[in-house]
């Protein structure tokens, strides 16, 4: 085996980065700019992980995330190297968050400004539905902004941490609903099941079922609430802003590169073996995929002992998504549209079986929407549906079958397009399976289900000195913010090793070249 060649910078300490999803991209920009020498390996040809584009006729379309939400996270990242978000993308906010279409052909928006939302719904299911919005609005607010620092910007949050702080505010205890699922609690606090359903799937962005999710899960609303924006070109010109942003930093980012295992001397993370041909050296590694990769000993056997629930634990669900482009007719169509299922109990209990519901509820984002631009003829689309993570083989023509009825639905829910997408436009969970080794097709890391479940993620703190994590499958948990989120824990952890017990290098010999 070879070792690598790069240049190396003397006194200087390095980090190699495993991963160039958003995780991976914001720990390497912090690291970078905080002055160590940063390698960040990715194995697709470009930045962004699940943030990634399909081609077609109108331009690269998004395949994952579809808006930007808790701006304020990116805000610091951008910061951290010495300028500004605004300065490198073009964010547009949304004044209409999402609009929502049911089978019984009745329509709400929901607004940035709440009092709007208030209005919108008092005239969509009556005065007592709109108060019972506005209780909601303050007691997810109250969890959020509780929450906040002890859960989602603490490092390594610990019960014995939260419940004091909980004690110390009894009201708390009431607006968590602990032995309630968000179903139950939405259902006592919407009196027009349509609202309950509404707010059920908040769930499923970080892929669980409001049946079997804790209430505090509620709290979601809050990050949309607080502002959602559009990224002018697709969420995918964040990931190469940030790419760009991390070269200028001096990141070495090297995509189509596979690291086979990382490689460990007594116990401590040393290195990464690369595409079976050298070895590359750090002082710090941290791996931002998903950690169940290690706990399966694919990265190497004596690393089983990382994140050892994320192999014990249900996976989080999936989804099959259309990337395509098209000429819509029919509804006035906003930048992000809910078409719920008619049944949302039978939906959430066909996934949590296995199979793929026969009334999904839909997700369309319309990409060149909500951009205050003309619209063009040909649009983009990113139509979403839920679905059980999977590796396992699907027919063709049982994913043509389904194909077919998910366009027929929303035909029925009154939006065709021209030309109709084809399977071709597809991305199914055996897809992400492959896209994302070791993920068994999971979108969020492991399930959200369970009182607890939060508090069981791994946390950027690894068994193995030397290596850290970072992800969605990672805490705080999935979702772009929640990733960035991690990046920084991760980012600032590797900096408090280095500084407190200043990391041993690896050996070098004149020249640069490790030796390993």
């Amino acid at each position: 085996m070879h070792v690598s060649t790069a240049p190396l910078i003397p006194d200087r300490p390095r980090a190699i980065v495993i991963g160039a999803g958003i995780a991976g991209l914001a720990a390497a920009l912090r690291l970078a700019t905080s002055g160590m020498q940063v390698t960040l390996l990715e194995r697709h040809n470009h930045p962004g992980g699940k943030i990634r584009t399909l081609s077609s006729a109108a331009g690269p379309v998004d395949a994952g995330p579809t808006v930007l939400t808790m701006r304020h996270v990116f805000d610091d990242l951008f910061a951290c190297a010495g300028t500004r978000l605004k300065d490198h993308v073009t964010l547009v906010p949304q004044s209409i968050l999402a609009r929502h279409f049911w089978p019984d052909g009745s329509k709400l928006d929901l607004h940035a400004d709440p009092l709007l939302s208030r209005d919108a719904i008092a005239a969509f299911a009556g005065n007592t539905s709109a108060d019972e919005f506005m209780q909601f609005n303050r007691r997810t607010q109250q969890l959020f902004d509780a929450f906040d620092a002890p859960m989602m910007q603490a490092p390594n949050p610990r019960m014995r941490d939260l419940v004091p702080h909980v004690l110390k505010q009894p009201q708390l205890i009431a607006a968590m609903a602990p032995l309630s699922t968000l179903k139950t609690s939405l259902g006592r606090a919407f009196s027009d099941p349509r609202l309950a359903q509404l707010f059920g799937r908040y769930a499923t962005y970080v892929g669980g079922a409001p049946h079997l999710s804790p209430a505090i899960l509620s709290l979601i609303w809050q990050a949309e609430a607080a502002g959602v924006w559009v990224v002018e070109g697709g969420m995918h010109k964040l990931a190469h802003a940030i790419a760009k942003l991390a070269r200028h930093a001096g990141v070495d980012i090297r995509y189509n590169t596979h690291v086979d295992r990382i490689k460990t001397v007594g116990g401590r993370a040393v290195g990464v073996e690369i595409d079976g041909t050298y070895l590359l050296e750090a002082e710090a590694i941290l791996y931002a995929g998903d950690p169940r990769a290690l706990a399966t000993g694919s990265m190497g056997a004596d690393l089983r002992v990382v994140a050892p629930q994320t192999v014990k634990l249900p996976r989080s669900f999936s989804a099959r998504v259309h990337s395509f482009a098209a000429t819509p007719q029919g509804r006035d169509l906003t930048h992000h549209n809910v078409f719920f299922a008619a049944d949302p109990d039978c939906e959430f209990k066909e996934l949590m079986a296995g199979r793929m519901p026969a009334d999904p509820t839909l997700y369309l984002c319309a990409e060149d929407r909500g951009h205050g631009a003309d619209i063009p003829t040909l649009e983009r689309f990113e139509m979403i549906s839920n679905a059980p993570a999977t590796e396992t083989h699907t027919p063709p023509q049982e994913i043509e079958k389904w194909h077919q009825q998910i366009m027929q639905r929303m035909a029925d829910m009154g939006v065709t397009f021209t030309p109709m997408p084809t399977t071709e436009t597809l991305t199914t969970p055996q897809d992400f399976a492959m896209l994302f080794p070791e993920t068994l097709g999971a979108l969020y890391g492991q399930t959200p289900h369970g009182l607890t479940a939060a508090l069981q993620r791994p946390t950027a703190q690894t068994p193995i000195a030397g290596l850290w994590l970072a992800g969605g499958g990672t805490h705080p948990g999935a979702g772009v913010p929640m990733a960035t989120l991690s990046a920084r824990h991760a980012a600032e952890a590797i900096l408090r090793a280095q500084t407190s017990t200043s990391l041993s290098a690896p050996t070098a010999t004149p020249g640069g070249m490790s030796t390993g």
